[in-house]
């Protein structure tokens, strides 16, 4: 009996993206978009679901008798229950390394933004700021070096360590936070506290877990001493938001750029929208990941995963 495979948000991977089709006999079915409550109706029948941002919780789950894997179009599997499929049997893959890359060339873009204060400066041309100086320079913005300034890592996963490698080459001191409330993870790694005191950019790039979420919070933020940045290219759940704000409008921080927010996309009234005017604040719709090349990959990737599973040599399993 050939497979059937349905995706479910196909859309999220772009139309540039050309997806191939798995070598097993199958059937193909792609949807743009699926709202959560189109899920049961559109994967009744599927066998093999791939999904990107989709939710997939156990009582939708328990709806789907036929289905034997799940293809997640991404490394975080947040949005699926791995528990309930690891109970029913359901084999969960995701998509690994893709993001090496994309991620933290966007990380760099949005420090690099926020560290020279190119929206200020780009704002203060547009107003007319520099021809009333009357003078070749304009200096009404603070412009920092990323040469030996300190940069806090949290995550020391494949994009953790690359954003370390462009971090190292731009002169910067590199610090990996150890696990919050650890203390026995070696030499390697920096007290979590003590990252947040000596940091002039603190970069999030760990996964979503009942451990790291709210990982900022207000008490965290009132450590950053040094006033630093806070890049997050991770995920939205990893920072208090409403925190993130106060400490912004506080001034405890000096700056903060987000490419991940805890509902995507946010609603109108969210704390982040009220910021976006600010030459301080970076908010990016969750696109850091987004390369052509990234996104291809991904797809490959997802094509690979199928095909292993359907050989009985499953790869990129989620434990």
């Amino acid at each position: 009996m050939p497979e059937n495979i349905v995706f479910l948000d196909h859309d999220t991977l772009g139309p540039e993206v050309s997806m191939r089709r798995p070598d097993v006999a199958h059937d193909w079915t792609a949807y743009g978009l699926t709202a959560p409550e189109q899920v049961v109706e559109r994967a009744r029948d599927a066998t093999i679901l791939i999904v990107n941002k989709v939710p997939l919780r156990e009582p939708v789950l328990e709806q789907l008798p036929n289905l034997r894997f799940v293809a997640v179009a991404a490394t975080g599997t947040d949005n699926v229950d791995v528990a309930a499929c690891r109970r029913r049997g359901i084999p969960v893959a995701n998509v690994r390394a893709y993001a090496v890359h994309t991620v933290p060339e966007h990380t760099f873009a949005l420090i690099l933004a926020l560290r020279r204060s190119l929206f200020a400066f780009r704002e203060s041309v547009q107003t007319g700021e520099w021809q009333k100086a009357g003078q070749f320079t304009l200096l009404t913005h603070p412009i920092r070096d990323l040469h030996g300034a300190t940069l806090g890592i949290v995550g020391e996963g494949a994009i953790g360590q690359a954003v370390a490698a462009l971090g190292r080459a731009f002169g910067m001191n590199v610090l990996f936070a150890a696990h919050k409330g650890r203390t026995d993870m070696g030499p390697l790694y920096t007290p979590f506290d003590e990252v947040l005191e000596r940091c002039d950019v603190l970069s999030l790039h760990c996964p979503l877990t009942a451990g790291t979420r709210d990982l900022l919070s207000d008490a965290e933020f009132a450590r950053m001493t040094r006033r630093p940045l806070v890049i997050n290219t991770a995920r939205g759940g990893l920072i208090d938001e409403a925190a993130l704000v106060r400490a912004l409008e506080e001034g405890r921080i000096a700056g903060a750029a987000v490419d991940a927010v805890s509902a995507e996309p946010p609603p109108l009234d969210h704390p982040f929208m009220r910021l976006t005017g600010r030459p301080d604040f970076i908010l990016t719709p969750h696109v850091g990941w987004a390369s052509r090349e990234a996104r291809q990959e991904v797809a490959d990737q997802v094509t690979s995963c199928i095909e292993a599973f359907a050989a009985g040599q499953p790869r990129n399993i989620v434990a």
